[in-house]
């Protein structure tokens, strides 16, 4: 089995700060690319920030300049720093990876989710 396990979300008033983390763990071979969605109530789930097993990143231009995408490979972990947080930036955010269980077979896996509320 593999799980995405979400961590660090939480309050944070506008202008703050928040540091996401999202820890895969199970039997992996190996993890090619991850990245953040994110859903708010009423609205669909969008992509926020990805990237690659290299480290290229692509982000959504709703965060550019203020979010950044990090993985550390030994630990199979992945990061989004959120900085200058706004109103609009509340949602669940939840993680996402393509695993590789073996040499063969690649899966596309999602974590439960946690909340981030920018609110004064």
């Amino acid at each position: 089995q593999v799980q995405l396990v979400e961590s660090g979300g939480g309050l944070v008033q506008p202008g703050g700060s928040l540091r996401l983390s999202c820890a895969a763990s199970g039997t992996i071979f190996s993890i090619n690319a991850m990245g953040w969605y994110r859903q708010a109530p009423g609205k669909e789930r969008e992509l926020v920030a990805s990237i690659t097993k290299s480290g290229t990143t692509a982000y959504a231009d709703s965060v550019k300049g203020r979010f950044t995408c990090s993985r550390d490979n030994a630990k199979n972990t992945v990061y989004l720093q959120m900085n200058s947080l706004k109103p609009e930036d509340t949602a669940v955010y939840y993680c996402n990876a393509d695993i590789y269980r073996d040499y063969y077979v690649k899966r596309n896996y999602w974590g439960q989710g946690t909340q981030v509320t920018v609110s004064s």
